[in-house]
């Protein structure tokens, strides 16, 4: 069995030990021959919650952590860039 790998952007890190991770994939409509953006949104393992809004992660699924929790995170690709809060 072959692990399944995706990338994507962190959009919310509320949660204790989990985030959510957003990939977005690009395909072509089968009829109307358009390119269409489709967004899934993962709830990601996070075990020591190192991850924040604006980070590109990798992840990769995993046995289940939770109801909800299948995927785990692989690593941090790329740090979002953070504000100074004023």
């Amino acid at each position: 069995m072959t692990d399944k790998t995706y990338t994507g952007k962190v959009v919310s890190n509320k949660m204790d030990k989990t985030v959510v991770v957003a990939i977005t994939r690009q395909f072509q409509h089968p009829v109307y021959k358009k390119t269409v953006r489709k967004v899934s949104k993962f709830k990601v393992h996070d075990e020591k919650n190192e991850c924040r809004v604006g980070d590109n992660v990798k992840i990769i699924e995993t046995r289940p952590v939770s109801k909800d929790k299948k995927w785990l995170v692989l690593e941090i690709l790329k740090k979002a860039a953070r504000s100074n809060g004023k």
